[in-house]
């Protein structure tokens, strides 16, 4: 497994040892004692998964404290550009995002630690994205930040995205008043 650093510290693209042969493959999409031995210390309490067709996206979302999640994305089937923005007041890259494109074929994952807005848009039907978060899912506790804010300058290199409701109507980043710290 290799932990990759990204441009948001905390953030990190992981990619399993994956070993293939001519029955398909095996690999491990988690191992608490190597996550631990490259610092990582999260404890996950919940597994999500959701289908989509063809670009779908969702977000920008996050939970403010008391219930912030940490979370691990990974693609089992399809393909999605997914996008980390950092909400966390202090943090030198506040403001900022990064982006990977996460696939059935690569099998790479993303972790997000809490304080992060995360999205993403489906490149293929029938898409089929897994979380892995550290605290449960509180209605009253989550946030979206518009997907198409101009002051985040995402390039999500699709014309007509499929949006639900909460998604067109999140707030402008410059609206919002963070509650995360760094």
């Amino acid at each position: 497994m290799l932990f990759e650093k990204t441009a948001i510290e905390g953030v990190m693209i992981i990619r399993p040892d994956v070993f293939e042969d001519a029955r398909g493959y095996f690999m491990e999409s988690y191992s608490e004692k190597k996550w631990l031995e490259a610092g990582l210390d999260y404890r996950f309490v919940q597994d999500n998964e959701s289908k989509s067709a063809k670009n779908v996206l969702r977000g920008l979302h996050f939970q403010k404290p008391p219930f912030a999640q940490a979370k691990i994305v990974r693609v089992i089937r399809g393909a999605v550009m997914d996008v980390a923005v950092d909400l966390r007041l202090g943090s030198p890259t506040y403001g900022q995002h990064v982006s990977v494109e996460l696939s059935e074929e690569n099998k790479w994952q993303f972790l997000l630690p809490a304080g992060m807005a995360h999205g993403f848009v489906t490149r293929e039907d029938n898409t089929i994205f897994a979380y892995k978060v550290d605290s449960p899912y509180a209605p009253l506790s989550e946030g979206c930040i518009r997907w198409d804010d101009p002051d985040l300058g995402i390039e999500w290199n699709c014309p007509s995205p499929i949006l639900s409701a909460k998604d067109r109507e999140g707030v402008r980043f410059k609206d919002f008043a963070s509650p995360f710290r760094f």
